[in-house]
């Protein structure tokens, strides 16, 4: 698994590896610098004057290059590695026309500004300039990069609205589009889309949150050598789901014993012709291996549940003391309650029922959402072995002050799972899980993991009944719900267009198999 940083936690890491004179900020910008070069050739080698491998811009006798970039740099230090690629790109045969905002005014830009200057003039960046050089084969963005933290304004602005604008295909951003937040991945104001971003060490939390990845493009992590020198990140770093690891697969593989011994999940649905997705997810909870899973439903939904389930038990659950009555077998050790269940007092009760009882995991989406968000006394009683699995929507209504955009997605379910006191994961593309602890997680349905087809009905029902599955096997509430997430888009990929929400537990042997569990 990778960490997600934040633009300060990035600047840290950068000043330790300079502690001590070890590495120096010209060191760090010439390596970033080779990165974005080396990351250009690789994506488009087509870029070399000879075709074949692209070359090393270091080896004069390597072949060169043909075409006419566009170097934009800012007066930061992302415009300080913008004239390190200027310098590399003339170095291997590109026309090269540096376009600045005004003179560096970091020290270490400051310098590699100088030594550009030695090669080529920096001319004024304006907008009229800028369309003047529409037709380079290349454009490179160095002129804000992570540093962003306030939205553009004046001239500058107009000139990045201008890039924005322009249609080119080959722009690269140079650690991050210029405009957008490095720490909520939301744009400050105009944001040119790039069909390539490089980033340094580690990819930062606006590659992955809201509308980043739509103006990354493709992402590629360069190596710059800081790994070493890298201090034990802060408590409160954000790893990215984007593999499980060994143990995770291992506990999904299942030793021997009964079918009790590897769980017994319930799921409570609606009445009479609401109870498909009460079905998707108490499929979803057998397929991921509990060992027996039971649909609880009122006596006029019985008949209509019996037409189609086969390996799911069936139980009429009434009322609140039918449902204590049947979670009294202690054996059935994870609940779903949401998905189809209605909003009514009934419901209001059941929900009231699950909470208390001891020891009892629970994953609530979708109507017991709804019906949290309207009762304070709901709410009290959620516990940490609760996972709440909130659409955007759903996790207005649960924490409507926590949702207007003025803290991160990433600061915000935090600040939910603190208040829950439970597991909270925050359903989207940019799927963000949290526990009380502090601990986040994100799991990212983009770039090579994009998986659009997820928005569909029923999807949502699809996951709580994975959690809920997993929960009933042991795993513990903050595993079930990032191993839940993994493995929900993995089936989509898996899949591909055309899914419909029947389709994602199905596709989940494959998923398994392929994991080698």
């Amino acid at each position: 698994m990778t960490h997600l940083l934040t633009q300060a936690q990035m600047a840290a890491i950068e000043a330790a590896a300079m502690t001590g004179g070890v590495l120096t900020g010209l060191d760090l910008m010439a390596r970033a610098g080779r990165g974005v070069v080396d990351a250009i050739l690789t994506t488009w080698p087509d870029l070399t004057a000879a075709g074949g491998q692209p070359p090393d811009p270091r080896d004069i006798s390597a072949p060169k290059m043909k075409g006419r970039a566009v170097v934009l740099c800012g007066p930061g230090n992302n415009g300080g590695d913008g004239y390190v690629v200027a310098r590399l790109l003339h170095a291997a045969g590109w026309q090269v026309d540096l376009l600045a905002l005004a003179g560096a005014g970091a020290p270490d830009a400051r310098a590699n500004e100088a030594l550009w200057r030695a090669l080529g003039p920096v001319q004024p960046l304006t907008a009229e300039a800028l369309q003047g050089l529409a037709e380079a084969d290349l454009h490179v963005d160095a002129l804000f990069g992570t540093g962003l933290s306030r939205p553009l304004t004046g001239d500058v602005r107009d000139i990045v609205a201008c890039l924005a604008a322009m249609d080119l295909s080959r722009l690269v951003a140079v650690d991050l589009p210029s405009g957008l937040s490095a720490d909520s991945g939301l744009a400050l104001g105009p944001v040119p889309r790039a069909a390539l971003t490089v980033t340094f060490d580690s990819p930062k939390l606006g590659h992955y949150l809201a509308e980043g990845p739509d103006y990354c493009g493709r992402l590629v992590v360069a190596d710059i050598g800081i790994a070493p020198f890298r201090a034990p990140l802060a408590a409160d770093a954000v790893t990215l789901v984007d593999v499980l690891r060994p143990r995770v697969i291992a506990r999904l593989s299942k030793g021997q014993g009964h079918k009790y011994s590897h769980g017994h999940a319930l799921v409570l649905a609606g009445g009479a012709g609401q109870g498909g997705a009460g079905r998707l997810a108490a499929r979803a909870a057998l397929r991921i291996g509990a060992g027996a899973v039971t649909l609880g439903c009122p006596a006029d939904a019985v008949d209509e549940n019996a037409a189609q389930l086969n390996a799911v038990m069936l139980r009429q659950v009434a009322d609140a003391a039918g449902l204590a009555g049947l979670v009294a077998d202690k054996r059935i050790a994870a609940l779903c309650l949401g998905p189809g269940l209605g909003l009514g007092p009934r419901e209001r009760d059941l929900l009231a029922a699950a909470l208390a009882c001891d020891g009892l995991a629970l994953v609530l989406d979708a109507d017991a959402l709804t019906l949290t968000a309207g009762d304070g006394d709901l709410f009290d009683a959620l516990h940490e072995s609760c996972v709440l699995t909130p659409h955007d929507g759903e996790f207005a209504r649960v924490f409507p002050d926590l949702a207007d955009g003025a803290l991160s997605r990433v600061d915000a379910v935090r600040t939910a799972a603190v208040r829950a006191g439970c597991v909270v994961l925050r359903k989207g593309p940019d799927t963000v899980i949290a526990d009380p602890s502090g601990r986040c997680f994100v799991h990212g349905a983009v770039y090579a993991r994009s998986a659009p087809w997820l928005a569909t009905a029923g999807s949502g029902d699809v996951l709580a009944g994975i959690i809920t599955g997993l929960l009933a096997r042991g795993f513990a509430p903050l595993a079930a719900a990032t191993t839940g997430a993994f493995l929900h888009a993995s089936c989509a990929l898996a899949f591909g267009p055309g899914l419909i929400a029947e389709d994602l537990h199905e596709m989940l042997p494959q998923v398994l198999r392929d994991l080698g569990v």
